[in-house]
């Protein structure tokens, strides 16, 4: 028999004791008493590096005037020794912010307007904040899908109220080169793009760009990729990177972008890419380093100079002590399911030996609409998580895609963090794209391993009891990266078939929407469509109170993947949600995910066992 339980699906949106702050501070003690925004009479800058973040401070405090005061007042003076860290105190009379520097005061601003909740009270505290990681990053792929202006400035937003510090901005692929340049005007020319013809940067819109993210003590990198990912430049210069011209034209460029914009950073690529021309690589990094710039190259890669930062993207990790170090590995929006995304980025622990890390948005594949790289990529959802880890610290050993038993400390502190992130989805993310739905209350009864010697087709019976429980919306019995990314099941075998069951109560019948899927589409590889009347080409199945829920009817039904052919309905995020009706008590859930070989077809093609069924947001 199936383990019974009563499945809790309300929003946590209810009256909490404390405001929901992410990231978490480092420390923080509750006081009695408030703060009334209304009663704000004084702001007070007690250093002149503060001035400007007081000025911020007139958002929340529109009444108040920059004057001295001796109640009723916030200020914010100079103290402390951690860079970017902060004190925040909210008194009954005054708020006073202390921090050893301009960005640690935004920073504090940023905690205070979370604990505001737009109320006109503010919870009496005393915070004191610092990061954990000097590098906290969000990257951006605008050469394979041009961003406009407002879209970047947006996720620039949702950067600084998480605290993020690093725009990693890439700009230069295969698809298009993206990044103005006056001595090469062809560079940028529409015959020379294959997507988004004619969508560039121009030297305005960097500055700007550049700009907006300093007033947000945000760092922009440019990634000039090369020698590798220069196809467009190949089609504009009509020579190869590693030529003797084309090092020559790089240099050129180089030299123009350098003279031209006030970065600290300029990315190299460096990878995936074979190097004919072994000074390259040396002879780029030292022009660069002659010019004042520091230099940041993907590991692996090519030949890099001993002072180039290091961003890791691979399984290997920081194992030379004499080099620095930036996390990307597993950090790539584009191969997680969104339900997975908030799980994965929130366990996972970031090595202290690195100088941070940076979350990716390498959309491979081509969109119809700028807006889908946010509906088909959870990046509201995963940013607040990942700066949870890269900020606060922290996290759990490995790659976990699974949120684990009920129960479990992985699965509470989970929960805890969930209901933090539903209220910031209420909050600020009202009106944007959040691929999210509330899963930590969702525990299924797993029944398996049960022989299916590759005929998917085949059923079995599940009397007995379960063999575990696991929690969440979407349940990976197997990552595509297994062993080293974990799923729900301790050891996944071939040609075996699970099933899973859970139950969901109702006060009333009535229909409802799901989400459902069988597959995550990740969106770099050209994955195959499903099959026409079938979830997958696995026979998975999935019933509710004994009826069979079929397939959606795909748009593309057996299309052969294909990257210039946007993905429209493969993802449940992206397509409309299954209605299903359901009765007043309780309603059954029944899945059947079964599985034969662990090798796909092709690279494009991988295998992730895995399973969808949730109502929708």
């Amino acid at each position: 028999m199936m383990i019974r339980r009563l499945l809790t699906l309300l929003l946590p949106f209810a009256a909490h004791a404390q405001p929901a702050l992410i990231p978490a501070p480092q420390q923080v003690s509750w006081d009695a008493g408030h703060f009334e925004k209304a009663a704000c009479r004084y702001l007070l800058p007690a250093d002149d590096m503060f001035r400007r973040e007081v000025r911020l401070l007139q958002t929340l405090f529109p009444q108040a005037r920059m004057a001295q005061g001796s109640n009723n007042y916030v200020v914010v003076r100079r103290g402390g020794n951690r860079p970017e860290g902060y004190t925040l105190q909210v008194h009954p009379d005054s708020i006073v912010i202390t921090a050893q520097d301009a960005a640690g005061a935004f920073y504090a601003i940023q905690t205070l307007q979370q604990l505001a909740r737009g109320n006109s009270k503010i919870p009496a505290c005393r915070i004191t904040d610092w990061p954990a990681f000097a590098w906290r990053g969000y990257m951006v792929d605008v050469g394979r899908n041009y961003q406009s202006m407002p879209l970047l400035k947006q996720q620039i937003d949702v950067m600084a109220r998480y605290k993020l510090n690093v725009f990693h901005f890439h700009p230069t692929e295969d698809v298009a080169w993206r990044l103005a340049c006056r001595q090469y005007p062809q560079l940028t020319a529409p015959e020379h793009m294959t997507r988004n013809k004619g969508k560039f940067y121009s030297e305005a819109d960097m500055r700007e760009l550049i700009a907006y993210c300093r007033d947000r003590y945000i760092t922009l990198v440019p990634e000039i990729d090369m020698p590798g990912h220069s196809t467009a430049f190949r089609r504009a210069m009509k020579t190869d990177m590693q030529s003797d011209t084309g090092l020559a034209i790089v240099k050129s460029i180089l030299r123009e972008f350098c003279a031209t914009y006030d970065v600290p950073y300029i990315h190299i690529g460096g990878d995936e890419v074979h190097i004919s021309n072994r000074q390259f690589l040396p002879e780029v990094t030292a022009l660069l380093h002659s010019l004042g710039k520091q230099t940041i190259g993907w590991s692996p890669g090519g030949n890099l100079h001993p002072g180039t930062l290091r961003q890791l993207w691979m399984n290997d990790g920081a194992t030379d002590t004499s080099l620095q170090y930036v996390d990307s590995r597993h950090l790539y929006l584009n191969h997680m399911d969104p339900l997975e995304t908030v799980a994965t980025l929130f366990f996972r622990e970031i090595d202290t030996a690195m100088k941070g890390a940076t979350l990716c948005l390498w959309h491979d594949r081509k969109v119809r609409h700028e807006d889908d790289l946010l509906r088909m990529n959870a990046v509201y959802p995963g940013i607040p998580a990942f700066s949870e880890r890269v900020w606060k610290g922290g996290g759990y050993p490995g790659w976990a895609a699974a949120i684990g038993a009920p129960g479990t400390a992985k699965a509470t502190s989970f929960a805890a963090f969930e209901q933090r992130l539903l209220q910031h989805r209420q909050r600020y993310f009202s009106t944007l794209s959040f691929p999210y739905a509330a899963q930590s209350a969702l525990v299924w009864d797993l029944y398996g391993p049960f022989r299916n010697n590759g005929d998917l087709a085949r059923d079995f019976d599940t009397t007995g009891a379960p063999a575990l429980q696991t929690v969440g919306g979407t349940v990976i019995l197997r990552h595509w990266w297994a062993p080293k990314v974990t799923g729900a099941l301790p050891a996944p075998e071939e040609n075996t078939t699970w099933y899973a069951y859970t139950r969901i109560w109702r006060n009333k019948a009535g229909p409802e929407k799901f989400w459902i899927g069988f597959n995550n589409f990740s969106r770099s590889p050209n994955t195959d469509s499903p099959p026409a009347r079938a979830w997958d080409n696995r026979h998975s199945a999935v019933w509710v109170n004994g009826s069979l829920v079929p397939p959606p009817h795909w748009k593309r039904a057996g299309q052969k993947g294909d990257s210039e052919i946007p993905l429209v309905d493969e993802g449940y995020e992206y397509r409309a949600p299954v209605i299903i009706p359901l009765r007043k008590g309780w309603n059954t859930v029944k899945i059947k995910a079964p599985v034969g070989s662990f090798k796909g077809p092709d690279w494009h093609n991988p295998v992730k066992w895995m399973f969808t069924f949730i109502p929708a947001p």
